[in-house]
C-alpha cells in the first residue's frame, strides 16, 4: 500500500469509532445509569469509607471477572487506557493511578474521557516514535480496548433503558 501510513489508518479508525459510535452513544448519560449495578458484586467507581473515591480492582483479576458498571468502564477507558498513557508518552507523566481523581459523576467521567481521548489523539498525530513497530502495536491495543469497552457501555445503556433491572439486594 504505497503512500498509506499504518499509523494514519489506525488513527482514522479510532477517530471514526469515536465520532460515530462511542461519543454519540454517551449523550444523555445520567448518574443513575453511570452507577447502575445490574447484578450484585459489580465492580464500579465508588466512595470509600474515608471519603475518597476509587475504582474497584484486584490483581490478578478473578476468574470469572466481575461484571463492571458503566462508571468502571468509562474510568478504565478514559483514565487507565487513554489518560495515563497519554500523560506518560506525550505529557509530563503526572497522571498515574496514584494521582488520579476518579470521576464521581457521569458528567465528570464524560469530561475526563473527552479530555484524555483528545490528549491521546493529538499525541498520536504529532508523536515521532523511536520504534514505529512498537508504537503501532500499542495503537492496535488502544483501539481494541476502546472498541471493546465502548461496545460494552453501549450494551449496558441498552439494558438499562430496557427497564429490566435486577434489584441490588438480590
Amino acid at each position: 500500500m504505497s503512500g498509506v501510513s499504518l499509523r494514519d489508518e489506525l488513527l482514522a479508525q479510532l477517530e471514526f469509532y469515536w465520532d460515530h459510535n462511542v461519543w454519540p452513544r454517551l449523550r444523555g448519560l445520567t448518574d443513575e445509569e453511570y452507577f447502575w449495578e445490574p447484578v450484585p458484586g459489580c465492580w464500579s467507581v465508588r466512595k470509600r469509607d474515608d471519603g475518597t473515591w476509587s475504582m474497584d480492582w484486584e490483581w490478578p483479576t478473578p476468574v470469572p471477572a466481575p461484571v463492571t458498571t458503566i462508571a468502571w468502564r468509562l474510568a478504565h477507558m478514559g483514565i487507565q487506557t487513554l489518560g495515563i498513557r497519554a500523560s506518560a508518552l506525550f505529557g509530563d507523566g503526572s497522571l498515574t493511578v496514584e494521582t488520579v481523581r476518579w470521576p464521581t459523576s457521569a458528567s465528570e467521567a464524560l469530561r475526563a474521557l473527552a479530555t484524555h481521548y483528545e490528549a491521546w489523539r493529538r499525541g498520536v498525530r504529532t508523536h515521532q516514535p523511536a520504534d514505529e513497530d512498537s508504537f503501532t502495536t500499542l495503537m492496535l491495543h488502544m483501539n481494541r480496548e476502546l472498541i471493546h469497552y465502548g461496545a460494552e457501555v453501549g450494551l449496558m445503556r441498552d439494558l438499562y433503558r430496557s427497564g429490566r433491572r435486577v434489584p441490588a439486594t438480590a
